[in-house]
């Protein structure tokens, strides 16, 4: 999602997020605090990032590709994709 204005860096709302919902929060100066306007989000710079560290699991390995699973509860094996390569 693009950022409606140049100024404060956009954020998206982690809680959205982590459901695959891409929403901006927005900013309130008298709080100096984000807000979510679709889901109950409320929280200071520091308490987005966190949570955007958690998203990353998620996403970790978007651009790799698993050889192999190996046995229950071990290591995948996995090399990084480049484009045109299976």
């Amino acid at each position: 999602m693009s950022q409606a204005k140049k100024g404060r860096l956009n954020y998206r709302c982690p809680q959205c997020f982590q459901r695959d919902i891409d929403m901006d929060l927005f900013y309130d100066e008298k709080k100096e605090e984000y807000y979510c306007l679709r889901c109950c989000f409320r929280g200071d710079e520091e308490k987005i990032l966190r949570m955007n560290e958690q998203i990353k699991d998620k996403y970790g390995l978007i651009m790799a590709r698993i050889d192999s699973f190996g046995d229950d509860a071990g290591d995948l094996e996995y090399h990084t994709y480049k484009k045109g390569e299976l």
